[in-house]
């Protein structure tokens, strides 16, 4: 009986091309609809494609720590729509997670996400997609601690003369 060394799984993890993947995923996931489709337009040829998941909508576990390091519980439900795509004429997948009910943003993301999967797709998309859409998204994140400091309240207590 031996245990089967996690090694395999941390080059994974560190590779650079994996943690770009990641990334852009994950910016995908974050982006609307009307920008996804927007990028799509502009792109200088419309790619063709092939379903090998159809967009559906379903349900995923949403876990979550106590105290954010503690015990893991389930958290509850949240709806997410998912497609895997095939780009024609290669062996290229992309795939494509949103939370709500928008199969075709997922579709969208599936696209990207197969079109950014060489070194000149992905500097393509990078520049027309996900550039724009992670300053976007920092701008809305300046925003929001802009305006939570500006509500932010400093408790102190003071001490009276006596013991």
């Amino acid at each position: 009986m031996s245990a089967q060394p996690e090694a395999s799984v941390a080059p994974a993890m560190t590779d650079p091309a994996v943690q770009a993947r990641q990334r852009r995923l994950r910016l995908l996931a974050r982006t609307d609809r009307d920008t996804l489709e927007a990028a799509f337009a502009a792109l200088p040829e419309q790619p063709a494609w092939r379903r090998l998941k159809q967009p559906e909508t379903g349900l995923a576990m949403v876990r979550a720590r106590a105290g954010g390091a503690g015990q893991r519980f389930n958290l509850g439900e949240m709806t997410l729509s998912r497609c895997v795509i095939a780009l024609e004429g290669s062996s290229v997948m992309g795939v494509g997670y949103v939370q709500g009910r928008d199969q075709r943003r997922a579709e969208l993301v599936a696209v990207f996400d197969a079109l950014s999967q060489d070194a000149a797709g992905a500097a393509r998309i990078e520049q027309l997609l996900i550039g724009p859409v992670e300053q976007d998204l920092a701008a809305k994140r300046q925003q929001r601690a802009a305006k939570v400091a500006a509500t932010k309240v400093d408790f102190f207590t003071l001490v009276r003369g006596e013991d």
